[in-house]
């Protein structure tokens, strides 16, 4: 293999998680920030890097265009999406690191993934890359196309929605824990008044799947309503499916088993007064990264 060529390889590889970070973020998916990320190897290779000196900031300029693009044909999927829609969950969250000291670097939350996903594409461009990836708002501008002054206020207007719709407490791992098991233990006996004691009046449960397998096909309000989904889905709920805890989108949640194979993803988002917000994705498309890695 040539030898620039060799470099060109080598210089993408560094980059390539903090791109999937970006991509994903960007695109709710992680299968499509593969693809979007794998399109970014192609037109590197093929481009004249010879002038460039900051080849992460030019890769991400590329990604973001990218998937802007990809965006738009997204959106037009997403009007005709069969229930819920919810992000492809993240079991290994430091595999997506943004490699910033902002505080949003670390979160990829379902709430800010479904916060994004309301943003414009070029809101949540002009977010993503000065609020999580620390690009000052000349770059960001650079990057989009715009000028400075449009993409500080794109990033303000997109900031005050991430805002109202992050989790402002996070609870400690040990508490997280107790609320899984207490959790489990309700489920498994049936038990509608302990599992009712978890969950804060107004909760919300979403299910996505997709239209490929059974679920919900509107977001479930309030305590009594969610109690009687998850029991009633527990009741009919076939032998052989086997719980195990484990951290989705960096939340506290459960990953269902049945043959050995993912079917099913659980993230609680656990406030001090109880559940406030539970997200079960069982679209099997969205999980095949995630159940070939688990498998």
């Amino acid at each position: 293999m040539d030898e620039v060529v060799v470099d060109e390889v080598v210089v993408f590889e560094r980059h390539r998680a903090y791109l999937r970070g970006l991509a994903y973020r960007m695109t709710g998916s992680l299968a499509d920030a593969e693809d979007v990320v794998q399109e970014a190897y192609l037109r590197w290779q093929n481009a004249d890097t010879s002038s460039v000196n900051e080849p992460r900031a030019f890769l991400a300029t590329l990604v973001t265009r990218l998937c802007l693009d990809h965006l738009k044909s997204a959106r037009v999927r997403r009007e005709t999406y069969v229930g819920p829609w919810l992000p492809e969950p993240v079991l290994e969250v430091g595999e997506l690191t943004a490699e910033a000291v902002s505080e949003l670097a670390q979160d990829l939350s379902v709430a800010l993934m479904l916060a994004l996903e309301r943003l414009s594409p070029v809101e949540r461009a002009a977010f993503l890359l000065h609020d999580v990836f620390d690009y000052d708002h000349p770059q960001v501008a650079e990057m989009l196309g715009k000028s400075p002054a449009a993409c500080r206020k794109l990033a303000e207007r997109a900031r005050v929605h991430v805002r109202e719709s992050r989790v402002r407490t996070q609870p400690s791992e040990a508490e997280c824990s107790r609320v899984i098991e207490a959790f489990l233990v309700a489920v498994v006996r049936g038990d509608a008044s302990a599992l009712g004691e978890m969950l804060v009046a107004d909760a919300v449960l979403y299910s996505d799947g997709g239209g490929r397998v059974t679920s919900a096909l509107k977001p479930i309000l309030g305590r009594d309503h969610i109690v009687r989904f998850i029991l009633g889905v527990a009741a009919k709920t076939p032998f052989g499916v086997t719980p195990k805890v484990a951290k989705v989108n960096g939340m506290p949640g459960l990953l269902l088993f049945q043959a050995g194979k993912l079917v099913q993803t659980i993230a609680f988002e656990v406030q001090a007064h109880g559940l406030t917000a539970i997200y079960s994705v069982r679209n099997p498309d969205k999980l095949e990264l995630q159940a070939k890695a688990t498998h």
